[in-house]
């Protein structure tokens, strides 16, 4: 065979290969089958010497040639184990026989684990079912049976190598079946440190307990190996002191045996350091020691450790009665005070000490490595295993699984990090195989040798075409997306809120729960558990999600105005939303949504009103950024698109108020949760409602013209007022409007009217149509001549009557007029026909200014509710909005014409520009502004918290309570509650406005 043609079966020195290949008399056409395993391989140069080694070495060359030729699964298997371990290729160079440990069906079985105690043990002398020194200990020779221990641990690690590289075993199989042979060998290592010291063997009784990756049946190829040693004395020799010194002479001795090098090497290193106190520490210590050690001294890492710890030698009923007893305490662990915050220190610390030259190589510690994915894991299963006893597994594949199964973890995530894990781990273990060497770190590619390693390893991993490119990429793409999940799944502050919760509150009974909700605040706590109930029982995915969250959000319920409300309305937007996937796992993986929302729903009928019609809206609460005020154009946009979508003005109008229900969702969520201020609030309110008024007019007009089968032969335009106009819109405020149109050139006059008529009604009847979403009321009571006159008027007609009739109540009222829908070249001329009239040259009179005056008083007298206290009426009693506003617009009357800031429709623009220019005294324009911005939020919170408008301060107290809590006030050591300290800061402020109002507003 030619240079060219083996370099292109992938060897790298084809004239080496060539060379090579005479020398062992393999003919490339006689032994094509060989050609092609060879090509195969990881490394063909590298399996290609092996080959050739062990044929120089064996007197059994023929033999082997022969079943190389006949034995498709030996020769799959050798050449691929000869491509990747070049260890493995010595080891049958010393022991050329030892590739008949690749051929027949014993080779392709995976061995169980009693199997395996069983062989190792047998080429000791020790019985396997008690594993006791050879009966004839004259003859028996520790250094010989140490030998035999670590050659047979060879050949079974050959057949599984075999297995592994030809995929017949997953890595699961494979660590499985290392972690196996660990722990059988540490069996035979006891049995022959007893045939040593048999009086050390008669005084005490053993165990090994496997810790880390061998505790957890998760080994690689080459790790230390964990381990932890309790004793306790026999029957027959009851001295503690006595038999913890046998104990200790033993487990040193047994940690011997893997840990010498001999012919065959170092098998890894028997590690004891996890022990209590570490390494300064004793080696061995009974029972009672390390259960004291742990309930008082143990740091958090050290139950971290314990997660993995399994018996795997020694004495099967004292390791037992260990785990039995550590387990408890391993598993309340998470209870500890910053325990969370322990752990995740601790990963950070890991990461911290690695060196800045390895850590972009490095599988294990590094960012994106297998200890973002263990870490992860195993706090996940620490806090929730509390009550879960399905996650409480040493191996991290296995309680991945568990923590997705029980919702803890997402399907695609849980799936994501496995795949990773198994990727990482198959790597390490290629790369250890190698040499059978303890490493985790990929080689350099800025080198030529790291080159080829990282081209062997590509090979093992399936990348053919360019093998280094797609390792390497393959590498990259899965540490990032390991370290997105862990810090996700590891960051998670529902974890710290789990941990938190006190033992007996991390799975709620019903006698716990009944108990808790009456301590927490629920008036209903047996229709509280029944929600509880509804919510968590069953074995669906669902369910196991709501008995992890409903723990706590119970405590967040508890904290709002509202907990019995709260947990209702969870219950029912939960049963909205049913199996939908994105919900919980936004609840599960986002624990501030969760917060947010029991908040909400505790705290603000309107809000849960809301979003029952709408329950997907619960993912607006993921992050701030949904929260904010959408831009008019966007909204614009979207209320065209509802427009185009539908084909009748009444479904137009209907996708057009969705639009708005899921906007006064966003604005109140904003509003409670402190994202807006009330400012935020009335621009929102306002700018939503002008978009549904606008679309509507629009479809109004559309289906006046398809009824006359014309087109309009008039302009509109909707000019807003009052508190709309201002844009300071509330919750349930009534759009105040007039209407005005303008007829088209020729348009008979009569017929123009009717049509604007006809539209003004439309427009009204489909913006209040019975349907889930909220209605939008238009009042147009401030037109000229009040409820009296026409709805709508021609721009001429609004000149006219203005020019000479207008009441100064009706200048007054212009002071907020602003075009917000129609026709805007219209809507601008409006704008030049009434300012004249607002903003009166040389100001009002003084007859106009008494008249406001006497206007102001009287509605004060007459308007006022029956019984309403004044001082707690937001709107119209003593240093409320009114007094605040009429103030404003006196200015306003009287400076406006020569002062151009104060041509504007908002309370808060028009005082501040009042104090820059000198008009009021800034104290006093600080004094009314804090006035009306409380007098503001708490209007807006009644209507909150009670789901209708309000403008006076409940004397419930328990409504106080609840509409203090929706402003942010808290409960505090004093004796005054959150709602009489919203009173009392109510009173204060609307007082102080009420001295400034009598002077400025009255000349007082």
């Amino acid at each position: 065979m030619s240079v060219g043609a083996l370099a292109r079966r992938g060897f790298g020195d084809a004239a080496r290969a060539a060379r090579l290949l005479a020398e062992a008399g393999l003919d490339p056409v006689r032994h094509e089958a060989v050609m092609d395993a060879l090509s195969r391989s990881a490394d063909p140069d590298l399996a290609l010497l092996g080959l050739v080694r062990i044929v120089e070495r064996s007197p059994e060359a023929e033999d082997l040639f022969a079943a190389l030729h006949e034995d498709a699964d030996l020769r799959e298997r050798l050449l691929r184990v000869l491509g990747a371990s070049s260890a493995l290729a010595d080891h049958l160079v010393r022991h050329p026989g030892d590739w008949r440990e690749l051929r027949g069906a014993d080779a392709a079985r995976l061995p169980d684990a009693e199997e395996l105690r069983a062989g190792l043990l047998h080429v000791v002398g020790a019985d396997p079912h008690s594993p006791a020194p050879a009966a004839d200990l004259s003859a028996f020779d520790p250094a010989e049976a140490a030998h035999a221990l670590r050659l047979a641990y060879r050949r079974r690690v050959l057949r599984l190598a075999g297995r592994d590289l030809t995929g017949v075993q997953d890595l699961r199989e494979v660590a499985a079946e290392l972690a196996d042979l660990a722990a059988a060998v540490l069996e035979g290592s006891l049995a022959i440190a007893r045939a040593r010291f048999p009086e050390e063997a008669a005084r005490c009784r053993l165990a090994v307990i496997g810790m880390g990756k061998c505790g957890g049946r998760e080994l690689n190829y080459v790790s230390d190996v964990d381990v932890v040693f309790v004793a306790e004395p026999t029957a027959d020799a009851p001295d503690e002191a006595a038999a913890l010194a046998a104990a200790t002479r033993l487990a040193a001795a047994m940690m011997e045996v893997p840990s010498d090098t001999d012919a065959e090497g170092t098998l890894w290193e028997v590690d004891a350091a996890l022990r209590p106190d570490g390494r300064h520490g004793p080696l061995v210590r009974p029972l009672a020691g390390h259960v004291a050690y742990y309930e008082r001294w143990a740091k958090t890492w050290e139950f971290q450790a314990l997660l993995k710890a399994r018996p795997i030698a020694g004495d099967a009923e004292l390791g037992a009665a260990y785990v039995e007893a550590i387990g408890p305490l391993v598993w309340q662990a998470a209870g500890r005070p910053d325990f969370v915050e322990d752990v995740q220190a601790m990963r950070r610390r890991v990461e911290a000490h690695i060196p800045r030259a390895e850590a972009d190589r490095q599988l294990k510690l590094g960012r994106g490595g297998l200890r973002d994915i263990e870490f992860a894991v195993q706090l996940l299963q620490l806090v929730h295993g509390r009550s879960d006893e399905s996650l409480r597994s040493g191996n991290t594949l296995e309680a991945l699984e568990a923590l997705s199964r029980g919702g803890y973890v997402g399907r695609r995530d849980a799936a994501d990090m496995a795949d990773s894990y198994r990727f990482l781990r198959r790597v390490e273990h290629l790369l250890q195989l190698h040499r059978l060497r303890r490493t985790h770190l990929l080689p350099d590619a800025r080198t030529e040798s790291g080159q080829r390693e990282l081209r062997r390893l590509g090979r093992s991993l399936g990348f053919t075409a360019d093998p280094v490119a797609g390792l390497t990429a393959t590498w990259r793409r899965r540490a990032g997306e390991v370290r997105r999940l862990h810090e996700k799944l590891f960051y998670r502050p529902l974890l710290k809120a789990v941990a938190r919760l006190p033992e007996d509150e991390v799975r709620l009974s019903p006698e716990h729960a009944r108990f808790r909700l009456e301590a927490l605040g629920f008036v209903d706590p047996t229709g509280a558990l029944r929600h509880l109930e509804a919510l968590t029982s069953g074995v669906s995915r669902r369910a196991a999600i709501q008995r992890t969250l409903l723990p706590v959000m119970l405590g967040w319920f508890a904290d709002s105005p509202d907990p019995d409300a709260g947990l209702l309305g969870f219950r029912q937007v939960s049963d909205a939303l049913g199996t939908t996937p994105w919900y919980l796992r936004l609840l599960r993986d986002d624990v501030r949504v969760a917060e947010r929302m029991a908040h909400l729903l505790g705290t603000s009928r309107y809000v849960t009103e809301l979003l029952l019609r709408a329950p997907d809206a619960v993912a607006l609460l993921a992050d701030d950024a949904l929260l904010v005020q959408r831009r008019n154009a966007e909204l614009a946009a979207e209320a065209d698109a509802a427009l185009r979508r539908h084909d009748t003005a009444e479904n137009q109008v209907a996708g057009v108020r969705a639009l708005r229900r899921r906007e006064l969702l966003r604005t109140a969520a904003a509003d409670l949760l402190g994202v807006t201020d009330i400012d935020g609030v009335g621009d929102a309110l306002t700018a939503i409602a002008v978009v549904t008024i606008d679309a509507a007019l629009r479809a109004a007009t559309e289906r006046v013209a398809r009824r006359r089968g014309a087109q309009p032969c008039t302009r509109m335009c909707v000019v807003a007022m009052g508190r709309f106009g201002g844009n300071e819109l509330s919750y349930t405020s009534d759009a105040d409007v007039v209407y005005v149109h303008d007829p088209l050139p020729g348009a008979d006059p009569a017929e123009a009217a009717a049509t604007a008529e006809e539209i003004v009604r439309e427009l009204a009847r489909l913006l209040e149509l019975p349907a889930a979403e909220p209605p939008v009321r238009l009042d147009a009571a401030l037109r000229p001549e009040g409820r009296n006159g026409p709805m709508v008027r021609t721009l001429d007609s609004y000149a006219a009557y203005y020019s000479r009739w207008a009441s100064h109540w009706e200048s007054q009222a212009l002071l907020r007029a602003m075009p917000v829908a129609g026709d805007a070249e219209l809507g601008q001329r409006f704008v030049e026909v009434v300012d004249p009239v607002r903003y009166p040259r040389g100001g009002p009179g003084e007859q106009a200014v008494r008249e406001i005056r006497r206007l102001k008083a009287r509605m004060e007298a007459e308007r006022l509710p029956r019984g309403a206290d004044p001082a707690l009426h937001t709107k119209l009693g003593r240093g409320g909005l009114s007094d605040v506003e009429w103030s404003v617009q006196l200015l306003q009357l009287r400076h406006a014409h020569e002062v151009a800031e104060l041509r504007t429709t908002g309370t808060l623009q028009a005082l501040n520009a009042a104090v820059r220019n000198g008009l009021l005294d800034p104290d006093d324009g600080a004094t009314l502004e804090v006035a009306w911005r409380l007098a503001s939020r708490i209007r807006g919170a009644l209507t909150l918290v009670r789901g209708r408008g309000g403008d006076s301060i409940p004397a419930d107290l328990r409504e106080r309570t609840a509409i203090a809590g929706a402003l942010g006030y808290r409960a505090d050591s004093g004796e005054v509650s959150p709602g009489e300290r919203m009173v009392e800061e109510y009173r204060r402020a609307t007082r102080r406005a009420r001295a400034v109002m009598e002077r400025v507003f009255y000349d007082s």
